[in-house]
């Protein structure tokens, strides 16, 4: 609890206490008429309690009237109090003001519970590094630190910057950022993200981004951004408050004339305007939109705490309605049901070369036909073509160091020249002066024209790589990647909450995919795709009438994440641009948090319902009563500050939800 909290709770407890004593001590002396208290002193006594507990309502009423924005709960309140205390109910004026201001002090502690998720979470980033240089290690702002620049970080400390280890091992607590509360093992050549801390250990890094570039800043961009993306329903409200409040003003102002009007001047049965004006001023208090306006955007952003909280970044509300409604969930392959993780598994090679010394036989004939592939993907940074560069310098070293990969394997390679990417294909590139193409069916069908027959149309299962060299066929390459662990349970897990069917959009065979599928329980499979055919796959399914989610990591997916009704981005490993297109990020890539977002949402909104009707309901009725005489001031404090108060309580569930 803030200070401010603190100092409110001390206002409701003193004015409670003394209102409590007031009225026992004034109601034990009624005994004999002439006992009762003067009707203005006994006014002037309670202004005391009425002082302390609704000064600040006052005030913002009164800056509120002079700014000609006084249609707001603060005049609808002052008026309500002031009114009973003219009408000599000071009580009921006192205990309005108490009331709600106990509605209040539940509201920001929940929104403060809420709001203490994310701000954990934005905690995560340091503004300070430890910069190497030379023999000396200098403290500076970490936006100072450039790209390839060495930093240290101390036991207990956050990693300020994404990077590799070059130096030392530790265990890394990567909790705020991702949910994840199993500790991390990492060593020299290990991936480092900035929000993490380093538990164990001294590490020196290796920076591979700018600070404002970091995974720590770009969550911190996400959070500060979320609130300005709103559901349809919390604009509903804000609609809905910004006429009602007139409307209901309007009304209590023709209660309190209208009827002892005609009672008077037609009916002939005497001006009744103090009991009009009391029922009024019950109306004001009744009609009072505090639970909407309050417990609804409170669901929102608790629902995106409690997100938070679990490694799930949500854009905006707006995105948690969307997820609510989410009936089919299409994943991307690598990456993303995948580890991503690339091996070469078999070779065919049609190359007759005796060029490759200190390789043994059963390796010469794999040798070969991966130099030229791995040489002409020496500028690629797709996680097939690391594999191919890596298969090649396993082989090619020599002592016994099968470990090498990144930019020292490439030094096993040959440069190419003349190196053009087909979209769709693959790669050509000259390398020793032979034009060599690696790259899928299309574009061995269209690099070897005189000699079609002669290409072997691979049958094992995995990525294919085609290769051809001066425009005859050399071979083939069988790559494979490993299922997450998390993948099949991540699919079980879609089903259990709701959502009718799942699918994998992939640039790869029919074959892998159909593989993949039948392992995990996808029951669509759509191979062989270009960025635009995930489009139009998902596009077909939206028009279909289905709520399409789609979860994805590589640059590729970009533009089909920004399609989809949600697009969902894996944010430890996935591409800024990926990222950058999505509604939705998961810090730690794990596809099971995907249902664990769809549950949330769903119970959010279910949340959300709840306090409309419930609120709606409640208010109708009761302000049914009060214009009709039956309500009392009492029922009216109900009908706002408790249906408030339950409707906070109600909204504050949604930070809470099961992994």
């Amino acid at each position: 609890m803030n200070k401010k909290q603190k100092t409110n709770l001390i206002r409701i407890i003193v004015t409670a206490v003394l209102l409590i004593g007031m009225y026992i001590v004034i109601e034990s002396g009624k005994v004999l008429p002439e006992d009762y208290l003067n009707p203005w002193i006994e006014r002037l006594i309670f202004l005391v309690p009425y002082a302390i507990i609704a000064y600040d309502i006052i005030m913002k009423s009164v800056k509120g009237i002079a700014k000609g924005q006084f249609l707001d709960e603060n005049f609808l309140m002052g008026v309500a109090s002031l009114g009973a205390f003219a009408l000599g109910e000071c009580l009921e004026g006192v205990a309005v003001v108490l009331f709600y201001q106990i509605g209040e002090l539940f509201e920001s502690y929940a929104i403060g519970k809420s709001r203490k998720n994310i701000s954990e979470l934005m905690d995560i980033t340091e503004d300070v590094a430890y910069l190497v240089d030379g023999d000396e290690v200098i403290q500076v702002d970490s936006d100072e630190v450039e790209i390839g620049s060495i930093i240290e970080v101390k036991p207990g400390d956050k990693v300020p910057i994404d990077g590799e280890i070059v130096e030392g091992a530790s265990v890394l607590d990567s909790a705020a950022l991702t949910g994840e509360s199993k500790p991390i093992d990492v060593a020299v050549g290990d991936s480092v993200l900035s929000g993490t801390i380093n538990m164990s250990s001294v590490i020196r890094i290796k920076t591979t981004a700018e600070f404002g570039d970091s995974t720590a800043s770009k969550i911190m961009d996400l959070v500060e951004s979320a609130s300005s993306n709103k559901a349809h329903s919390e604009n509903f409200i804000s609609k809905f408050a910004k006429y009602y409040t007139p409307i209901v003003c309007a009304l209590a102002l023709a209660l309190a004339i209208i009827p002892p009007l005609v009672s008077g001047l037609i009916l002939g049965d005497g001006y009744t305007f103090s009991t009009w004006i009391y029922r009024a001023l019950t109306f004001l208090v009744i009609s009072c939109p505090c639970a909407l306006v309050i417990s609804i955007p409170l669901s929102f952003f608790a629902g995106i705490g409690g997100a938070s909280s679990k490694g799930v970044m949500i854009k905006g509300s707006n995105y948690l309605e969307a997820l609510s409604k989410v009936e089919t969930v299409f994943f991307d392959k690598t990456g993303t049901l995948t580890k991503g993780n690339f091996k070469v598994t078999s070779t065919y090679s049609c190359i007759d070369d005796d060029s490759s010394n200190n390789v043994s036989d059963e390796n010469k004939e794999s040798i070969n036909l991966l130099k030229y592939a791995s040489s002409a993907e020496y500028y690629s940074n797709h996680p097939i073509g690391l594999s191919l560069v890596n298969a090649y310098a396993a082989l090619k070293n020599t002592d016994g160091n099968k470990d090498i990969i990144g930019d020292k394997a490439k030094a096993f390679l040959i440069k190419p020249d003349n190196v053009e990417q087909i979209s769709g294909q693959g790669i050509i590139a000259d390398i020793e002066g032979k034009k060599v193409a690696v790259g899928n069916m299309l574009l061995m069908e269209s690099t070897c024209n005189n000699d079609r027959d002669s290409i072997k149309k691979a049958e094992e299962i995995g990525t294919i790589v085609y290769v051809s060299i001066d425009g005859a066929f050399a071979g083939y390459i069988v790559i494979n990647d490993e299922i997450k662990e998390e993948s099949k349970d991540a699919i079980t897990a879609l089903y259990n909450c709701g959502v009718k069917d799942t699918g994998i959009l992939t640039g790869d065979n029919e074959d892998v995919a159909n593989d993949i599928a039948s392992k995990i329980g996808l029951t669509k499979v759509r191979a062989k795709l270009l960025p635009q055919d995930k489009v139009k796959a998902v596009e077909d399914e939206i028009n279909s009438g289905a709520k399409v989610a789609f979860v994805g990591d590589g640059i590729n997916d970009a533009p089909v994440i920004m399609r989809a009704d949600v697009g969902i981005a894996m944010g430890a490993l996935g591409s800024d641009a990926a990222i950058e297109a999505s509604d939705v990020v998961l810090m730690d890539d794990n596809p099971t948090k995907v249902s664990l977002a769809i549950r949330l949402a769903k119970k959010c909104m279910k949340v959300v319902y709840e306090n409309i009707y419930f609120s709606i309901g409640i208010k109708m009725l009761v302000l049914v009563l009060g214009a009709l005489g039956i309500a009392t001031m009492w029922m009216a404090i109900f009908a706002d500050v408790g249906v408030m108060i339950l409707a906070v309580l109600n909204a504050v569930r949604c930070l809470r939800i099961k992994s």
